[in-house]
């Protein structure tokens, strides 16, 4: 084995045996180390990426618990988790505090680097229409995953353009279309293409022509260098 691969190796384990439950006193700490650290939750207690889209519409990175409490005494209700329900010591974590603060938390899971299937989409749509607001969405660093449910949730929810929709992917939120990151753009202008000659609206565009498979070919075609 190659030292780099030594070296991969040896931080995925090391990463795994830090992302634990929180079932016992050392395994919480192991698993506040893993958040702080790992999932550099170091990073967003002071750099929020927090923004209102639209009324009672909050889009953020992963929040800390002092953060989620800041946000129930706002007045948040609802944390629409995008980074899905696994058992990470992030997701158990968030879990815990939502559950304490008494605020409602719904898993959906999108992608940064990845088209999402047409399926999963629609249960974002789905989300948005049953959650009760104010909420916050937010994926870890609320610049892709939460940009790209921004942008479905004007389209759909507030029936804004794709023009100003697309807006929430941008340099402002810690987005830059030129890495991998940029198949949610390529997602947007396939749609827009779309809309420009059909009218289509997104979610029946979601429903009846989007394509993950092939958008995310003719990315990863396009941009083989992206980072």
């Amino acid at each position: 084995m190659k030292l780099v691969d030594r070296i991969k190796t040896w931080e995925r384990n090391l990463r795994a045996s830090y992302n634990t439950d929180l079932s016992t006193p050392e395994n919480r700490r192991r698993a506040a180390i893993y958040n702080r650290w790992f999932d550099h939750a170091v990073l967003r207690g002071v750099w929020t990426n927090f923004f209102e889209i639209a009324p009672g519409v909050f889009r953020s990175n992963h929040p800390t618990h002092d953060r989620f409490a800041a946000m129930k005494a706002q007045g948040i209700r609802s944390v629409l988790n995008l980074r899905g329900a696994a058992g990470a010591a992030h997701y158990l974590t968030e879990q815990e505090s939502c559950r304490a603060l008494g605020l409602t938390l719904i898993d959906r899971n999108l992608y940064a680097r990845q088209a999402a299937s047409a399926e999963e989409i629609l249960s974002v749509i789905e989300a948005f229409r049953q959650i009760e607001k104010p909420f916050v969405m937010h994926c870890k660093s609320g610049a892709d995953r939460a940009g790209f449910a921004s942008a479905i949730y004007l389209m759909v929810i507030e029936g804004r353009p794709v023009a100003e929709a697309r807006k929430m992917l941008s340099p402002k939120y810690v987005h830059f279309k030129f890495t991998k990151t940029g198949i949610l753009d390529h997602i947007l202008d396939a749609y827009a293409k779309r809309q420009s000659l059909t009218g289509i609206g997104f979610e029946d565009w979601v429903r009846t022509e989007y394509d993950p498979k092939t958008l995310q070919a003719e990315f990863n075609a396009r941009n083989r260098w992206a980072l």
